[in-house]
């Protein structure tokens, strides 16, 4: 009953091994895929957003596009952290409506409100998202922003600073000199004081990948005596690479 010779229990054994290795390499996360998505809805204010989605229904697909319409939310000022983009976009324009109609002898030119976001790196550890806002609601000028989303590629989480890097001491004498090298601090007579209101360097809010190294991304607000815009330096990965803890 039980007389199973060694030769077929062998060959038993090559095919639940060869089973085995097809599913592992079958149920290995498979790296998201993107769409761009442009919402085309016409409205009275100059409307437009056109964005970057995982394609697909997976936890992964669902994480990511959760967490950049999270970041594209908040990255407005008057926007509610639960609303969706197009309740966003609708919200907006309605604001817009009622303006006009209240100071309907206004002069003021029409409001705009646009959004792109851009995928600027992605490898098995991280995906790295900008997204770019402008807000106008008339005056002098409108409010742009720019923000680096860092996402876990086989979660689709946020990633924060402090799990990007490690020896934060080491990487932001790095970052500093590099700092220096982009605003020429030395030639024009300036110390790292009089750009950061007094304290000594900082690192920006804004630290994101791209295929060149790691960018850093001031704005007007957090860099004093610089009002040409933002400020932006990359460190190339072969010397920032020992700092970090994704690749």
């Amino acid at each position: 009953m039980f007389n199973i010779t060694l030769s077929t229990l062998k060959q038993h054994l090559t095919i639940v091994i060869v089973f085995i290795l097809l599913y592992s390499c079958g149920s290995e996360s498979k790296p998201a895929s993107f769409e761009t998505i442009s919402i085309d809805t016409t409205y009275e204010a100059h409307i437009s957003a056109t964005y970057d989605k995982a394609e697909g229904r997976s936890d992964l697909s669902e994480n990511i596009n959760t967490n950049v319409e999270k970041a594209i939310v908040s990255a407005l000022s008057s926007a509610e952290s639960k609303i969706t983009i197009q309740t966003l976009l609708k919200n907006f324009n309605s604001e817009y409506v009622n303006f006009k109609k209240d100071f309907p002898e206004a002069s003021e030119p029409d409001w705009e409100l646009n959004i792109e976001t851009e995928l600027t790196y992605q490898s098995y550890d991280i995906i790295t998202i900008a997204i770019s806002s402008y807000e106008f609601k008339g005056g002098a000028h409108g409010n742009d922003k720019i923000k680096f989303l860092n996402l876990n590629a086989q979660t689709g989480a946020v990633l924060n600073q402090n799990e990007l890097i490690k020896n934060k001491t080491g990487f932001k004498a790095l970052a500093e000199k590099y700092f220096e090298q982009s605003l020429e601090i030395e030639e024009n007579h300036l110390t790292m004081e009089d750009f950061f209101y007094g304290k000594p360097f900082q690192l920006p809010e804004n630290i994101g990948f791209s295929a060149d190294g790691l960018v850093f991304l001031y704005t007007a607000y957090e860099v004093a005596s610089y009002n040409q815009g933002y400020t932006e330096f990359v460190i190339p990965f072969e010397e920032v690479a020992q700092f970090l803890n994704v690749n």
